[in-house]
């Protein structure tokens, strides 16, 4: 006796086309790239210190979106579905954000950069290593 529960084992699940999966290979290896190149660059010196990681985080969302999509025929499956998803990953991304902008107001003397005592270190240092001379170790 079969029950209404019961379902169909022989259905074949859906299948991606190879060409889609290369498009989708390529998509992803080219925002691997971006990331790396991303890392590379510099921002200090726009005054943009903290767009490395903003950047990342947005290649990592659109990866995961891309994923999702493809990986998971979230693409195929009921709107629902897809519609709770992308509703997650936008909540997450709120959650950094506000998290990230909190950072400044529970250190709000947090001095950018190294501290004075530190600096002058790092030049006695720079200084000695300059003129070939080394400190002796403290034991």
């Amino acid at each position: 006796m079969m029950s209404s529960h019961d379902h169909d084992q022989t259905a074949i699940g859906h299948i991606i086309p190879i060409k889609l999966l290369v498009i989708t290979c390529a998509i992803l290896l080219a925002l691997t790239a971006v990331t790396v190149w991303v890392a590379k660059l510099d921002f200090d010196t726009l005054q943009m210190g903290e767009m490395t990681i903003i950047v990342a985080m947005g290649v990592a969302v659109i990866k995961c979106i891309v994923v999702a999509l493809i990986f998971m025929h979230l693409r195929w499956d009921r709107s629902f579905l897809g519609f709770v998803f992308i509703g997650a990953i936008l909540f997450v991304g709120l959650f950094i954000g506000l998290a990230l902008l909190d950072t400044t107001e529970y250190q709000p003397s947090m001095i950018p950069g190294d501290t004075p005592a530190v600096q002058l270190k790092l030049d006695a240092l720079n200084a000695a290593a300059a003129a070939g001379e080394h400190e002796p170790a403290d034991h």
